[in-house]
């Protein structure tokens, strides 16, 4: 009988299920926008009646980066200050925030987690209008939340959230841009599949030669490109075993800088909008040091650069990079002697209290 380690040694990067999965979110992000648009519609008409005063996100994992992307859009599109909210506030310590007037979004693939619904709960009770987008149809919490924005994912089987984190990404920018009637956003999202297909075919086998012995990185990103790099440091430490920390390009001079030496991995999305400024010196200086950089970027260029795709709206450019980087990271865990479909010692639901 053959043992883990042989079936890995002989497994292949497109027979992985995080293949698969992360591979059909052009077509799951195409029937999205078509499933829910009415869906949408009627959100925005009960969003706009209630006019909230601030947004609240809860979340964790994948979700609560993809609440990361969620608060530069509410933030820059829609001018409504949003926070984070830490589940244990509501399951833990049974605090009651003053919410009334403010709009609540919970975000969840499963639906079913006893935090996140203690947290919806408790909001609804001080006031808040709630809103959920949520893979599960039929789950505790899309039967809880007073708006549900269906994410139509399907199932997903590999341990690792690939099209669920994107398709909460694609209704979050799609809910937005009808909320905000831009016409920009509404073109972003209409490009969104094809751009994500163009984005599964680039190649970055130069990131797994670099990271394939690696031991430590930085990933950066900066604005509406943060939640990439929160997204990819999980994904490297879930699926490759690989110690990886999220900063944003704004701090990490403010004292991680200080461990970056000759050959030190740092995976670097720049954000092709106002938040690229900045990041061309921060780039020379991880260059000065002989850092083994990795940069996905539309407008640098060396050896040192992975392909991205071009010419396409700055909002969408975080997901492009996300389904670019989940194509490596899937090849990146079998080169290390993982499986990314089961990562040890973890499981597709995780239920917090």
């Amino acid at each position: 009988m053959s043992s883990p380690a042989s079936l890995i040694a002989t497994l292949q990067p497109e027979q992985t299920l995080m293949f698969q999965e992360a591979a059909s979110t052009s077509r799951v992000i195409a029937e999205q926008q078509a499933l829910n648009q009415s869906r949408i519609e009627a959100a925005v008409a009960r969003l706009k009646t209630f006019a909230p005063t601030a947004i609240v996100t809860c979340a964790r994992g994948s979700s609560d980066h993809a609440a990361t992307y969620a608060k530069y859009l509410f933030e820059t599109q829609l001018g409504l200050v949003t926070a984070s909210a830490a589940p244990s506030i509501a399951s833990v310590y049974l605090a009651q925030p003053k919410l009334n007037g403010m709009l609540y979004v919970a975000i969840s693939q499963s639906g079913k987690s006893p935090d996140l619904l203690a947290s919806v709960t408790q909001a609804k009770a001080a006031g808040a209008l709630t809103l959920a987008f949520v893979n599960v149809e039929d789950s505790p919490l899309a039967q809880l939340a007073d708006i549900v924005i269906p994410l139509h994912a399907g199932a997903e089987k590999s341990v690792a959230a690939t099209k669920s984190y994107l398709a909460t990404l694609g209704a979050v920018l799609h809910l937005v841009s009808v909320w905000s009637a831009n016409a920009e956003l509404k073109k972003a999202v209409f490009d969104l599949p094809a751009a994500l297909a163009q984005a599964w075919e680039k190649d970055w086998t130069h990131a797994v030669d670099v990271l394939k012995t690696a031991t430590n990185l930085f990933v950066i990103g900066r604005g509406v490109g943060f939640g990439t790099a929160q997204e990819a440091a999980l994904k490297l430490k879930e699926t490759c075993g690989l110690h990886a920390e999220a900063f944003s390009a704004a701090e990490v001079k403010h004292g991680p800088m200080a461990i970056v030496k000759e050959n030190f991995p740092v995976l670097l999305f720049t954000q092709q909008d106002q938040a690229f400024s900045g990041m061309d010196s921060l780039i020379q200086d991880f260059r000065a040091r002989n850092a083994a950089m990795l940069i996905a970027s539309e407008n640098m260029s060396g050896n040192d650069c992975l392909p991205v795709v071009t010419n396409v709206p700055s909002i969408i450019a975080p997901l492009l990079a996300v389904q670019s980087f989940y194509r490596m990271a899937n090849a990146l865990s079998i080169a290390r002697g993982y499986n990314p479909d089961e990562p040890p010692h973890l499981r597709k639901v995780t239920e917090t209290v």
